[in-house]
């Protein structure tokens, strides 16, 4: 199930060189989400680590993720009143 949303999340990043020679993206519907790299492929793995950081945080702050190509995460609210 994340690995699905995830890549469904790496389909929407946009890249962009910056001035000084590195690499930003951003993912469209996921607010907040920002990767750097010195190359497009060390960006894109940082992005990966950002979309998994961005995942637990709105999990464990019970605040919902938005649905990208069809993924969605469901979290049961017992398991948040458990955790």
């Amino acid at each position: 199930m994340f690995s699905e949303y995830i890549e469904s999340a790496l389909r929407r990043a946009k890249y962009e060189a910056l001035g000084n020679g590195t690499y930003m993206a951003t993912v469209d519907g996921l607010q907040g989400v920002i990767a750097t790299g010195e190359t497009i492929e060390a960006c894109r793995e940082d992005l990966i680590e950002v979309i998994e950081e961005w995942i637990t945080i709105r999990l464990q702050r019970n605040l919902g993720i938005p649905a990208l190509d069809g993924c969605v995460i469901h979290v049961s609210q017992e398991l948040m009143a458990v955790v």
